[in-house]
């Protein structure tokens, strides 16, 4: 019942598509590209907190993308879950692929791609949140609509299913809200400049 809802949704979000809105899928999907944005921010935090604080921030931001991505392709290797674009039944039924299915990357539960963004978006917050001299609430506001943004990418380009989003987002959060907060008590009780 929850796979066939799942199979369902996702092909209704799946279908909402033209050829404008496939290439900012494309774009917000290629991992790549964001590579600048990370360093930007990480200069900003740095920036923000002084090299202290922010190494240290930094470093609990890596580690959250570190432990989302390796216990993501635990799951992965453990469900086996098939991604849409390598599932048939899902091809029959008329799936929209933008990215080509990979032979090595057959399994999608869950989407590494939308733990990692929360991750990112989470753990940078809770680190610019540390600023108390700026409120940084547009800058949570708009780096979780982006998170949002590369997450929503994933099923619009046929590597995964709904739930597999879902349940990285989930991770990604929960990941980053442990480890950001853990690194923002260790200034704290350590009293670091």
């Amino acid at each position: 019942m929850l796979e066939t809802l799942d199979r369902q949704w996702t092909l209704a979000i799946n279908s909402i598509h033209c050829p404008f809105s496939d290439s900012v899928w494309m774009l917000f999907s290629d991992k790549h590209i964001w590579f600048f944005f990370y360093a930007i921010i990480a200069g900003i935090i740095i920036w923000r907190l002084g090299w202290r604080k922010g190494l240290i921030m930094i470093v609990s931001i890596a580690l959250c993308i570190v432990c989302v991505d390796q216990g993501c392709n635990l799951v992965k290797d453990y469900f086996q879950r098939l991604r849409p674009c390598n599932d048939p039944l899902m091809y029959g039924q008329g799936l929209h692929i933008l990215e080509a299915p990979h032979s090595y990357y057959k399994y999608g539960f869950f989407s590494a791609h939308a733990g990692n963004a929360f991750a990112f978006a989470t753990a940078s917050s809770i680190a610019l949140r540390m600023d108390k001299r700026l409120k940084w609430r547009g800058y949570v506001v708009g780096v979780h609509i982006w998170a949002f943004m590369v997450a929503a990418s994933r099923i619009f380009v046929g590597k995964h299913f709904l739930g597999d989003v879902l349940v990285g987002i989930a991770v990604g959060v929960a990941v980053a809200l442990v480890i950001g907060n853990i690194a923002r008590l260790v200034i704290n009780k350590l009293k670091i400049k």
